[in-house]
């Protein structure tokens, strides 16, 4: 590649990145507490209102904030499921009509991706937040006050593109405050908080709907978004900062250091001192001081400006669109939709099946169900999650503490094959009569371990291949994932009465083993895609490039 950045004779190749400091002397910041030979990526800078450095206790507290704030927004993505049945008779409609207004979900979910993603990075990450919880209450308030299945379809869709950011900008607020090496455990949270919404709604609203009507699921979930946007309004803080060091910037000053021991090591033949007590390391904690900290009232403002992105909105828009060249961005949204697909096969089958001969649930006993698949999406969060950072720290140490994204991806065999798994035992137990624990305990929970991990592992290597583009690829990503669920949720219906439960579980057990095993392909040639496609990461990672309007 003619313009492949080159640092000397090494090739900088987009996501490989040394992460681990296996001799101890490189002048960096290091990870304090467990292992500290960790490089802190990216490295915090020298502003007090950084916010890598908050301190643990404050980055968790906030973390918390939005790990619910997540999980309230996808519990009203999934909230009606169970009395689709009930809706459907008292509005005078058809389940099929009601899985049409589900497609639409998918459709607001997308498009909120696209459109909320640069208010947020103009704005601040709060103002979403909070209009987010206004936007929510307006949605449900329609869907309280529904006389047809137009009301519905306005309710489904406003909601759907309220709860746009538990699909993408909590986890690119996650990346705000948290390191590279702590990246999969906080995402695998994220994608928990939206699995643990999508499941634990159907478990409470049938109850709500058997005792209080299916107008007061509408009614708790105001009352829900009410209280949210109090709490969020009091306590929780912006963390949009802009930084001036570059992935590729820090990446080339590591490479310095490193050729020039090894040109002393071979031309003097002298030791090498622990760089511990390099000024660096002891100034890894310096804050400028002719930097003010910001008052608790600023950094609770509505909208910020402080630290917000300098180009325009239209701009930061269309960005993400540039990415669709990027294979391991494409990829990872494509492994994500189809999560998306398993999905719906439980959200828009369970009712029809479990409250049908020969189970015969009533609406609050199928809500129970989804119990199995949220204990395994708790599993699957720590796999795809903890387990996954640790995966790839052992491997970038074996590897001289280089880190290549693709360490990641050995983890996808596990979920490969309990997807599969699991979608056979829900399908083909269902199908034959089984008893129910057999497709719910079974194959509903391996269905949960692997669409959490999954959903973790694959936007953690895709994020981690292009550093610089990280809200960018989160963004097409995300869209990708939701416009492969509202086409799924929309025809799926169709495809079932065509297909049977059998035929259409063969299918979608091959499509599984096709589509989540191609992590092979990006094991073996993920980085040659990389350095093929490093020319254009190189020129769409510039922030002014596609700038048409200037601030």
């Amino acid at each position: 590649m003619k313009n492949l950045k080159l640092f000397g004779d090494t090739e900088l190749v987009p996501g490989t990145v040394h992460l681990v400091d296996v001799e101890g002397n490189l002048h960096v910041k290091k990870n304090k507490g467990g292992n500290e030979k960790i490089i802190l990526r990216p490295p915090p800078s020298s502003d007090p209102n950084d916010p890598l450095r908050w301190s643990r206790k404050k980055k968790l507290f906030q973390f918390f904030l939005l790990f619910w704030l997540g999980v309230f927004l996808a519990i009203t993505v999934a909230w009606s499921s169970p009395s689709w049945l009930i809706i459907s008779s008292d509005l005078d409609t058809t389940v099929a009509r009601m899985n049409d207004a589900m497609a639409l979900t998918f459709c607001g979910l997308g498009l909120g991706c696209v459109f909320l993603q640069p208010t947020a990075l103009k704005l601040g990450r709060r103002f979403v937040y909070l209009f987010c919880c206004v936007l929510m209450m307006v949605g449900n308030l329609v869907g309280s006050q529904a006389k047809g299945i137009s009301y519905i379809f306005g309710a489904f869709f406003i909601t759907g593109f309220a709860a746009a950011p538990c699909d993408s900008l909590l986890e690119i607020s996650s990346c705000d405050v948290f390191f590279q090496h702590e990246r999969a455990s906080f995402l695998s949270l994220f994608i928990l908080a939206l699995y643990f919404g999508n499941y634990i709604a159907p478990a409470i609203s049938g109850y709500v709907v058997e005792s209080l009507g299916w107008k007061w699921s509408y009614y708790l979930q105001i009352i829900l978004f009410g209280a949210s946007f109090v709490l969020l309004f009091l306590f929780m803080e912006d963390s949009t900062f802009r930084r001036t060091e570059d992935d590729e910037t820090f990446e080339e000053n590591i490479m310095e250091q490193i050729k020039s021991r090894e040109s002393t090591k071979e031309h003097n033949n002298v030791a090498i001192t622990d760089g511990t007590s390099d000024n660096y390391d002891e100034d890894s904690d310096y804050t400028d001081p002719s930097i003010p900290v910001r008052s608790i009232w600023q950094r609770r403002q509505i909208i910020q400006l402080t630290y917000n992105d300098t180009r325009s909105w239209l701009c930061i828009w269309y960005r993400p669109f540039f990415l669709v060249t990027l294979p391991p961005v494409v990829w990872g949204g494509l492994i994500y939709g189809a999560q998306m697909m398993w999905l719906s096969l439980i959200a828009v089958t369970q009712a029809t099946i479990y409250q049908s001969p020969p189970y015969n649930f009533s609406p609050s006993t199928t809500g129970l169900i989804n119990f199995s698949p949220l204990v395994g999406n708790i599993f699957g969060m720590m796999y795809g999650g903890k387990f996954v950072d640790w995966l790839s720290i052992k491997l970038s140490q074996r590897n001289n503490g280089i880190m290549e994204p693709e360490f990641r991806l050995y983890a996808m065999i596990v979920p490969t094959i309990l997807n599969a798994i699991g979608l056979m035992t829900y399908g083909i137990a269902n199908h034959n009569g089984a008893p129910w624990p057999i497709s719910v305990i079974i194959g509903i929970g391996c269905l949960g371990f692997a669409m959490t991990s999954t959903g973790a592992i694959t936007l953690t290597y895709a994020i981690d291949c292009y550093p610089k583009l990280q809200s960018e690829s989160m963004v097409l990503m995300l869209f990708i994932r939701n416009m492969i669920g509202m086409v799924f949720t929309l025809i799926f219906s169709y495809w079932l009465a065509a297909s049977g439960l059998k035929q259409l579980t063969w299918l979608l057990f091959m499509l599984s083993l096709l589509i989540n095993g191609s992590f092979i392909i990006f094991i073996f040639y993920g980085k040659r895609i990389r350095r093929w496609t490093s020319e254009t990461y190189f020129r769409v990672s510039d922030p002014n490039y596609g700038e048409l309007f200037k601030n």
